[in-house]
């Protein structure tokens, strides 16, 4: 593509990046050199590429952004190709059983000259193919001086886990003597006809980790309920999978939730159980989404909250009506916008509405608040007890906790030989070992960072 070809595809955003407007950062360098910038400097890194974002790297390539890197360490099932439109299943090679990352990062280049996007680089995965061990990478693998690289982040993810990591990643990264060192993350996500973006200062708007509380809570349902006495369709299902289908087939024979067969003969199941207690609404789909954990993924929620700039950049910017990923990547970019303060949510299940709000740092938030998270319990909890309730906590949320206090191990998951010599404290209780007032600090694996408890009994 020569100049005046890449001149004439964006047009439309040249209009944005030559001339200032009255929500203009006063930095913002209106012309030639913000368009450098954003063309053959600033460096972007996308992390997923399902069905959030495909759209994602679509929309930075076609709003100008030409070194772009994408992390994924899935790889392409029949089932995506409905929403994640930058894979095919009649193409040559085939795409379905090759990394996201990869054929992502083909097809764009190939459809948007002039763009770079590298896949992620990881050696510790080794495929029997001649794309070898290349491609694939985990978040997790990465060192601060990759994420060090990047004007900033954006998450298509679909686990909590991973963006907590990531939100609390980039806070550690922070250096006051160097303000390069911040990044900011731009956070998407989607949950049917429900979407949501974010922008997340580190260390100057609240973290991912401060709105832990905002998440739905997993559902859980009594066994009680599920075997004697059903109300819901939900309930049906579950009697099917976590009941029937070992009686039926046996401990030996394990359900799996991606085999088509296996998800019928729980529909045929539950339908017939909902029939007999004159429920309503089993239906195969609601089966797969019970059993397998999901919420049908829409494509057009996608489009939407990862934002669309090939069309219609200059209404987005010009009304402000749609916040997403890649318009706040570009306004943060370029200043040539104020961007989103910071949180934007879309509600599509009556129609099209959306709002935003500022949401407020957590002074006890274990990433950016700095102080100990004030926990009043019983005098009678146990340390096993302890445990559940920071599981079940909706503003914690931690997965397999290690207990310990600054001058003893309460409790260690990690390695087994202190799981073994710390497991009869499960059945202490905290009062025995732990004073009024005293610090309890939390630390998990799958997370970066240590939570601090200030423990007081009633």
């Amino acid at each position: 593509m020569n100049e005046t070809d890449w001149q004439d595809r964006y047009y439309d955003v040249d209009q944005i990046l030559n001339t200032a407007g009255p929500r203009t950062d006063p930095e913002f360098l209106a012309g030639d050199g913000v368009k450098d910038f954003l063309r053959n400097k600033a460096k972007i890194l996308v992390i997923g590429a399902g069905g959030l974002g495909c759209e994602i790297l679509a929309n930075l390539a076609l709003t100008g952004f030409k070194d772009i890197h994408v992390i994924d360490m899935d790889t392409i099932d029949v089932s995506n190709l409905n929403r994640q439109f930058l894979f095919r299943h009649a193409s040559l090679p085939k795409d379905v059983g090759r990394p996201k990352a990869i054929v992502a990062a083909e097809f764009i280049m190939n459809r948007v000259s002039g763009v770079k996007v590298t896949p992620c680089v990881s050696l510790d995965f080794l495929l029997v193919s001649h794309e070898s061990f290349r491609y694939y990478g985990k978040i997790q693998d990465k060192d601060d001086e990759y994420y060090l690289q990047f004007n900033l982040v954006i998450c298509g993810l679909d686990s909590v886990e991973a963006r907590r990591w990531m939100s609390a990643t980039l806070v550690n990264l922070v250096d006051p003597e160097n303000p390069e060192s911040l990044k900011p993350l731009i956070d998407g996500g989607t949950e049917g006809f429900k979407g949501q973006a974010r922008v997340i200062l580190p260390t100057v708007t609240s973290c991912y980790e401060c709105s832990l509380d905002m998440l739905n809570k997993p559902t859980a349902f009594p066994i009680c309920t599920i075997a004697n006495t059903p109300r819901l369709p939900e309930h049906c299902i579950e009697w099917a999978s976590v009941l029937e289908w070992p009686r039926v087939h046996g401990l030996d024979k394990k359900l799996d939730n991606d085999d088509p067969e296996h998800i019928t003969w729980l529909y045929t199941i539950a339908a017939a159980r909902a029939k007999e207690f004159n429920i309503d609404g089993v239906t195969w789909s609601l089966t797969q989404g019970v059993v397998k954990n999901i919420i049908p993924a829409i494509a057009s929620t996608n489009a939407i909250i990862a934002g669309s700039f090939a069309l219609r950049i200059t209404l987005l910017f010009t009304y402000g009506s749609l916040a997403s990923c890649c318009n706040e990547a570009f306004k943060i970019a370029t200043s040539s916008a104020a961007y989103l303060n910071n949180y934007f949510m879309l509600i599509g299940t009556e129609g099209v509405y959306s709002y935003t709000f500022e949401h407020e740092k957590r002074n006890d938030c274990p990433v950016c608040g700095g102080e100990a998270l004030e926990l009043s319990i019983s005098s009678e909890l146990t340390v096993e007890e302890l445990i559940e309730l920071l599981v079940e906590r909706q503003d914690v949320q931690i997965k397999k906790p290690s207990l310990s206090t600054p001058t003893m191990q309460l409790y260690l998951q990690a390695p087994p030989e202190l799981e073994k010599a710390t497991r009869p404290n499960l059945q202490k209780k905290v009062k025995e070992l732990v004073p009024q007032q005293g610090e309890i600090t939390v630390t998990s694996r799958s997370l970066p960072f240590s939570l601090s408890l200030s423990i007081s009994y009633t």
